[in-house]
C-alpha cells in the first residue's frame, strides 16, 4: 500500500490494501505550502523533493538543526505502510539465525490476572550484556543473508533499495526528540555505496546513568520482560510458562522497508509476539506489543501516563505498522492487576481529545526533517567517516565529524562483502 493512515484519520479499521494506485499516495494528505508556514524563515534551506514539490528543512545554518516543536506543526508527512520484507531471530546466546524460531505467541489473560513480576528476578534471570555494543550489526548480518531481497537493480550507486538503514528505537528517539526534556541523544552515520547508515552512541550521562543503576531500578527493568513471559506462549498450541528463566538475550526482530516522504526507510525492531490465529492479516499486523506501567490513581498520574508513556508507545509501533499495545498495570509491589488494549489508531485521538500534549504531526516532521539535514551534512561515501550528530534538550542538534576514529561502525566483513557484491 502507498499510504501509511493519518493517525488523525476519522476511520479505526486498519489500512486498505490498493497496492495500485499510486495517484492516492498524497491523498488525504493537503500538498504543503510554504505561504501558509508562518515559521518559515528566508535563510532556511530549499529543496526539491522526487515529486517536484519543495520543501524546506529547518536547519538554520548547516550547522545546526532546530528541534522546538512549533516549527513542525505543518502537514502531516507522506508515510507509506510498512511492509515486512523479512525477519530474524537471536537465541539465548545472542546468536543470529535468519530465521522465526524466536517468534512467539499472544496469550489473552482473561479478567482479572494476577502477575507478580518480581518472580524469578533473583534466580531465574540471564541479563543481556549491556557493555557489548552490537550497533547495527544484526540488521547487516540480516541484509547479507538476503541480499537478493534488499539489492537494488534500478537505482545506480545504491547497494540497498533504501537510502536509510537503522534500527527502529533509533528512529523512535528521533520521533520523540521535540518532546524530551530530560535525555540527550548521539547518532553516527555513515554514508556507504550511497546508503545512510544511522547508528546510536552511548551518551556519557546514559553511561553514568547504566553504571549506577539502583537495583529497584534494574528489578523493574525486569518486570517488563517477566510480563512478556506471562502473556507470551512459545508455540501456537501452548500456553506460557511463567517458571522458566528471562533470558534478554532472545529476541525475535522484523525488518521493515517504508518511505518517509522522500527518505527510503530500511529498519529493524524486536517484536514482543503476535497473535495465535493464522488467518488475521500477515505481518506488521498481526504484531503486538507488550507493556508495563503503575496503576493510574490519581489525576497527575494520568496526565504524566498520556503526555510520557502514550508517546513512546505511539512512536514505537506506529513507526512498524504493530497495531495495538497490551499493557499490563502494576501497583507497586510489581503485580500486574489489570491488562488493557490500546489501538495505535486511536491513540493520537485520545491524547488530542483529553490532553493535547504532544501531536503525531510534530513527531513525524521533525524525524523527515532531521533525515533532510542529515543527507545534507553527510556527503563523503566512505565507512571510516562518521558524522556525529549529537542533541542535548533545549538545545539545536549539531554535529561533528571524525575519520578513521572509535565511531567508525560499520564492520569490515560488510564493507568487502558489498563491495564484492556490487563489483
Amino acid at each position: 500500500m502507498d499510504r501509511y493512515p493519518h493517525p488523525h484519520a476519522s476511520r479505526d479499521s486498519g489500512p486498505s490494501c490498493q497496492h495500485h494506485r499510486r495517484k492516492r499516495e498524497h491523498s488525504g494528505f493537503p500538498e504543503r505550502s510554504h505561504h501558509q508556514n508562518k515559521h518559515f524563515q528566508p535563510s532556511h534551506h530549499e529543496h526539491l523533493s522526487e515529486s517536484g514539490q519543495s520543501y524546506k528543512s529547518y536547519a538554520t545554518s548547516l550547522q545546526t538543526l532546530s528541534t522546538k516543536k512549533e516549527l513542525y506543526e505543518k502537514v502531516f508527512p507522506l508515510y507509506k505502510q510498512p511492509i515486512e520484507v523479512g525477519c530474524f531471530s537471536l537465541d539465548s546466546e545472542r546468536r543470529f539465525f535468519n530465521d522465526k524460531r524466536q517468534l512467539r505467541f499472544y496469550t489473552d489473560p482473561g479478567l482479572n490476572p494476577s502477575f507478580d513480576l518480581r518472580d524469578g528476578f533473583k534466580d531465574r534471570y540471564v541479563k543481556r550484556d549491556e557493555n557489548v555494543k552490537e550497533k547495527l550489526d544484526h540488521i547487516l548480518r540480516w541484509i547479507i543473508s538476503n541480499k537478493a531481497k534488499v539489492t537494488s537493480k534500478d537505482i545506480s550507486n545504491h547497494a540497498l533499495d533504501a537510502d536509510v538503514v537503522t534500527w527502529r528505537g533509533h528512529l523512535t528517539k528521533l520521533l520523540t526528540t521535540p518532546y524530551e526534556s530530560r535525555e540527550g541523544w548521539m547518532f553516527a552515520v555513515s554514508k556507504f555505496r550511497g546508503t545512510v547508515y544511522i547508528s546510536e552512541v552511548e551518551t556519557e550521562a546514559a553511561r553514568r546513568d547504566r553504571e549506577n543503576r539502583t537495583e529497584r531500578h534494574s528489578e523493574m527493568m525486569y518486570w517488563g520482560y517477566k510480563f512478556e513471559q506471562y502473556m507470551c506462549a512459545d508455540d501456537i498450541d501452548c500456553s506460557p510458562d511463567p517458571s522458566g528463566v528471562v533470558n534478554t538475550n532472545e529476541a525475535f526482530c522484523t525488518v521493515v522497508q517504508t518511505r518517509l516522504a522522500d527518505h527510503r526507510l530500511l529498519f529493524s525492531g524486536e517484536v514482543d509476539c503476535r497473535v495465535r490465529d493464522l488467518e488475521a492479516p500477515g505481518p506488521p499486523a498481526c504484531y503486538v506489543e507488550l507493556k508495563t506501567s503503575v496503576e493510574i490513581c490519581t489525576p497527575k498520574q494520568r496526565s504524566n501516563f498520556h503526555r510520557f508513556k502514550l508517546l513512546k508507545w505511539w512512536a514505537q509501533s506506529f513507526l512498524p505498522g504493530v497495531p495495538q499495545v497490551v499493557a499490563g498495570f502494576r501497583d507497586h509491589d510489581g503485580v500486574v492487576i489489570k491488562v488493557e488494549t490500546f489501538q495505535i489508531s486511536k491513540i493520537s485521538q485520545l491524547i488530542k481529545g483529553e490532553y493535547n500534549c504532544w501531536k503525531p504531526t510534530v513527531c513525524m516532521n521533525f524525524c523527515n526533517d532531521f533525515l533532510t539535514f542529515v543527507k545534507q551534512v553527510v556527503s563523503e561515501d566512505n565507512p571510516s567517516v562518521v558524522y556525529l550528530f549529537s542533541w542535548e534538550p533545549h538545545r539545536d542538534v549539531a554535529y561533528t565529524i571524525h575519520r578513521d576514529s572509535q565511531y567508525c561502525f560499520l564492520p569490515e566483513w560488510y564493507v568487502e562483502e558489498i563491495k564484492r557484491t556490487q563489483t
